[in-house]
């Protein structure tokens, strides 16, 4: 069975083909993606109205170009799935009704796919794909969670961030020391120059008894420590970049062994566009490898928004029989969907 993945949910548009296995993990056929991080570097941010009339021009291109990589046609597609949210109502609104629109010209069924579901089994698809059980870090944008899988659709939250995530405590504290948007990336890059420890950042909810994040604190005091370098900070912007990555790998890295430490598991799988940081995962890598814990991440190119993982996400219901696609193309985007109130 092949499905076709459509992702629209922010500023990447997203397309791919995977193909289910009978007894085996889906396998990727194809994909191509687009990102609009150009377009929006102007305004310092995303523009939802020009995020939406973005994904409209690049959906169906993007679907030519992901079949044609496949070496597949139209008629040979069995299931069209897209994202149905969170994230912006209107660029959920392109992906959906291109896709059901789409389904019912080809007369397919459709499936609509949870966003962070899809980057949660995004490592399936890499060279070292996890087992279940295992516990999740979730780390994509305005989401930063620590979660316990058992299984597709089986999800239970341990600890999420109460104010500002992860990505947007890199991207905020990037656009207060003058890095373009999207900062995160750019941080990361200049931390590799910096000295981590030349200043102190806070490491909000560090020894809480919970699971819980929060990184608003830590955006406040870059901003303070910013006005106190003053004319200062162009030869300070290295170590305050790799302080403040300092601070947030360190809180992410311990949380997820306090979380492996409370469920006794012994598998941890990181998903999301900061699981691309190179500093998060060797700290991951060193910290859980003396614990004799397995981490397991995407492919670097499925970090971000893409199309194989909403594919991947969609074929991976079907073979745990936990969703079946429908002929009804009447579509609604959910813009808030927590993860743990996924359909079972």
């Amino acid at each position: 069975m092949i499905i076709l993945g459509f992702e629209s949910s922010c500023d990447e548009t997203g397309v791919a083909l995977v193909e289910t296995q009978e007894t085996t993990l889906p396998v990727l056929l194809g994909d191509a993606l687009y990102s609009q991080i150009q377009m929006h570097q102007a305004y310092g941010g995303v523009v939802p109205e020009l995020a939406s009339r973005d994904h409209i021009r690049r959906a169906l291109p993007l679907c030519d170009e992901a079949l044609a990589k496949a070496g597949k046609q139209l008629a040979d597609v069995d299931v069209i799935a897209y994202t149905q949210g969170p994230g912006l109502a209107g660029a959920l609104l392109v992906g959906s009704g291109v896709a059901c629109a789409l389904a019912y010209a080809l007369d397919k069924p459709v499936m609509g796919v949870h966003h962070l579901e899809g980057h949660l089994l995004s490592p399936f698809l890499s060279q070292d794909p996890p087992e279940f059980p295992f516990v999740a870090l979730l780390v994509s944008g305005g989401h930063t969670q620590l979660m316990r899988v058992d299984g597709v659709g089986e999800y239970a939250i341990l600890g999420e961030a109460i104010d500002d995530a992860a990505g947007e405590a890199f991207d905020k504290s990037a656009k207060l020391i003058g890095l373009d948007y999207p900062g995160g990336a750019a941080l990361s890059q200049l931390a590799l120059q910096g000295d981590p420890t030349a200043f102190q950042f806070p490491r909000p909810l560090l020894h809480s008894h919970d699971l819980d994040f929060s990184f608003a604190g830590l955006k406040t005091s870059v901003l303070t420590q910013v006005k106190k370098l003053g004319s200062d900070l162009e030869s300070q912007k290295c170590n305050v970049a790799a302080s403040t990555q300092a601070a947030i790998v360190e809180v992410l890295v311990k949380k997820s062994l306090k979380a492996l430490k409370q469920t006794g598991l012994k598998r941890l799988v990181v998903a999301g566009g900061v699981g691309a940081n190179r500093q998060l995962r060797q700290d991951l890598n060193t910290a859980c490898q003396a614990k004799g814990i397995r981490v397991h991440y995407p492919e670097l190119s499925l970090c971000t928004d893409n199309g194989a993982m909403i594919a991947m996400a969609a074929a991976m219901r079907l073979q745990a029989k936990v969703q079946q696609p429908v002929r009804d193309y009447a579509f609604d985007v959910k813009p808030r969907w927590p993860l743990d109130q996924i359909e079972k």
